[in-house]
């Protein structure tokens, strides 16, 4: 598929959700293929979770990417913090009253190719592919 990246520079998970639908439609959906919703649903909640770490745990939101692929939508959210997450975790959803959030877990349920990259000038991209399937 030659379709070119998309960047915004959208400032709330509501915007990156709204954009990175765009892309589904615009760029992934053809007369021959349709994004089933299911998919599209958890497209959305992995953005939410990305981007909404960027802004509570990542010193805030530096950019936010979304590429269409045959396989489904490339994320890339990039931040101003250099912690990185650990992106081997199960998974499995944390235990109540621990100090740790869904978000993480979710996304590495739902997303494929994690990849965390430190940026030269400080900070990180989180980068992930989230599958999609074709409607019947």
């Amino acid at each position: 598929m030659s379709r070119s990246d998309r960047t915004t520079a959208v400032t709330t998970a509501a915007a990156a959700r709204e954009y990175a639908r765009s892309v589904v439609r615009e760029m992934w959906d053809t007369p021959s293929r349709t994004a089933r919703e299911e998919d599209v649903v958890d497209l959305l909640l992995v953005v939410s979770e990305l981007v909404s770490n960027a802004l509570r745990h990542g010193d805030g939101l530096a950019a936010f990417e979304a590429t269409a692929t045959p396989d489904g939508v490339r994320l890339a959210v990039h931040d101003h913090s250099d912690l990185v997450p650990d992106i081997h975790g199960s998974g499995a959803l944390p235990l109540a009253g621990h100090g740790q959030g869904y978000g993480w877990p979710i996304i590495l349920r739902l997303a494929r190719d994690i990849v965390v990259q430190r940026r030269p000038g400080g900070g990180k991209t989180i980068s992930v592919l989230v599958p999609l399937r074709s409607r019947p």
